[in-house]
């Protein structure tokens, strides 16, 4: 792996994603690239801030001619999803990204990319250090730990921005303007449970099922991939009622917005029936894969002998542990009505943890929905199932959507600029994740804002990837859409104003 990428064009861009590549940055382990970032704006002059939720914002006065133009917002996120193959040795909290080009594409060896959304990142930075840009005021807003809660966006204060255009630069379709996203919620649920001796005549084995695509856990539900918690628990329900299994620890899934891509668990089941075990789950293996066949060809269910010398947890609550994720909605629960082929609402079983010393289980969801009675019908369908089961459900961590605006003067303008440039319209759309939009929309909402951004595929994943090709349209398109920003609104006085002018001057 080498700094290839460097040399790639636009090279401002590009060189500026490199570095980004370079500097560990998962969510909560940000200070560096903050740090990094906050000094790119220093040395090149600009104004420069961080606010107390550890957004950069720098300022970039307007070129010469277009200081009557409306101020923009370039805003993007500086963190990114830690997802690695099993495989991999790799710590995201020390260890740069290994990056290298396979045709059209960057990929990472093994890891997430962070394109998502360091791209848009790199871009901003070009914009500010440009010499040769034609644009109005500018400002980026690089905002904290969005991956994980949205932090920074929840914690913009108002007033601080002075902008009146939001250009978001973290959807992943070029060619696409994105005008509304799905609000979302978080749910954890958590089982208590006793632990049990295990009885001399038990032997131990590990499960698991690997090999999974995985992805976003909004851009990529529609496409119907597995999720290895549910598969584990397929799995563990019918070894359970065939041959009495049971179960020591479970460890599946990693982060609250991924789609589960590996499952783990400790089992235990009486010598005389481990040959029964074996024959079961390779066939179940067998059912499952086919089921899957075309967007899971890679999945992988084992079962392997190993020494359990540990204490099992209580048949009650692995029984109500196992039925209730069997019977828990997951994936696309309902599509739009208004805008054909998009999600409007979803539900993914994120985590499921076992914690030893604390006796838990732990299980984490992420709620999507752009109808927020939809959403909350969903938490209460969540919460009966998970209650009744004996689970104890918290809510934590909502934020809304946000909603489209079809007269928006920056779209009608992104769409005329792009017409002219290429010749063809791009798409509208609003998309099933949670952009920071809504949020900042809360607390500016005098802001017009659009999304847009390059070709990624697979985010949040180990197989991420960012189209080379679509990397350049984004960026001349943005430099494009820069120099066609609307003059900013002119009060005109009437005349009752003049002769009130009049008359307070007497």
């Amino acid at each position: 792996m080498n700094n290839e990428i460097s040399n790639l064009e636009p090279k401002a861009l590009w060189e500026n994603f490199y570095a980004l590549t370079q500097i560990p940055r998962p969510s909560h382990y940000e200070e560096k690239v903050q740090e990094f970032v906050f000094n790119f704006g220093v040395n090149l002059g600009l104004e420069t801030l961080k606010d107390d939720s550890g957004n950069i914002i720098i300022r970039k006065p307007a070129t010469a001619g277009f200081e009557d133009r409306k101020g923009v917002i370039l805003q993007a996120h500086l963190d990114m999803v830690p997802q690695k193959n099993s495989d991999k040795k790799h710590d995201f909290a020390t260890d740069p990204i290994e990056t290298y080009v396979d045709e059209d594409w960057v990929k990472a060896n093994g890891t997430t990319l962070g394109a998502d959304n360091g791209i848009g990142a790199a871009a901003a930075m070009a914009v500010l250090a440009a010499k040769n840009l034609e644009h109005g005021p500018i400002e980026a807003l690089f905002t904290a730990t969005e991956e994980t809660g949205m932090d920074g966006a929840e914690g913009l204060k108002a007033g601080i921005m002075q902008g009146e255009i939001m250009l978001n630069t973290d959807s992943e379709d070029e060619g696409e303007l994105y005008v509304g996203c799905a609000g979302g919620e978080d749910l954890t649920v958590e089982f208590q449970y006793k632990k049990k001796e295990m009885p001399k005549n038990l032997i131990g084995g590990r499960l698991s099922v690997t090999g999974l695509k995985g992805g976003h856990s909004g851009m990529d539900i529609i496409l119907q991939r597995a999720n290895a918690n549910k598969v584990f628990f397929r799995l563990l329900n019918i070894a359970h009622e065939k041959c009495g299994v049971r179960l020591i620890s479970i460890d599946g899934g990693s982060l609250r917005n991924a789609i589960p891509r590996e499952a783990f668990g400790l089992v235990a089941v009486k010598k005389k029936k481990w040959e029964k075990l074996v024959r079961l789950v390779k066939k179940e293996a067998k059912i499952i894969c086919k089921e899957f066949e075309l967007t899971e060809p890679d999945m992988k269910i084992l079962l392997e002998p190993e020494d359990a010398i540990a204490k099992l947890i209580d048949k009650r609550t692995q029984i109500h542990l196992t039925k209730s994720i069997l019977a828990c909605p997951n994936g696309v629960i309902r599509m739009s009505d208004g805008m054909p082929g998009l999600v409007e609402t979803s539900t993914n079983l994120a985590v499921v943890k076992s914690d030893a010393k604390h006796k838990t289980i732990r299980l984490q969801f992420l709620m999507r929905s752009s109808v927020d009675s939809v959403k909350a019908d969903l938490g209460n369908r969540m919460k009966a199932l998970f209650s009744l089961a004996g689970g104890k459900v918290k809510f934590s961590g909502a934020y809304p959507g946000w909603n489209p605006n079809m007269e928006s003067p920056i779209l009608k303008t992104m769409l005329a600029t792009y017409e002219k440039k290429y010749g063809k319209v791009p798409e509208i759309k609003a998309i099933h994740a949670g952009l920071e939009c809504g949020i900042l929309g809360g607390t500016y909402p005098n802001w017009d804002m659009i999304s847009f951004g390059p070709t990624i595929r697979f985010p949040h994943s180990p197989d991420e990837k960012v189209n080379i090709p679509s990397v350049a349209k984004f960026w001349d398109f943005l430099v494009e859409t820069l120099k066609n920003i609307p003059v900013k609104d002119v009060e005109i006085a009437t005349k009752e104003d003049s002769e009130e002018d009049e008359d307070s001057e007497v």
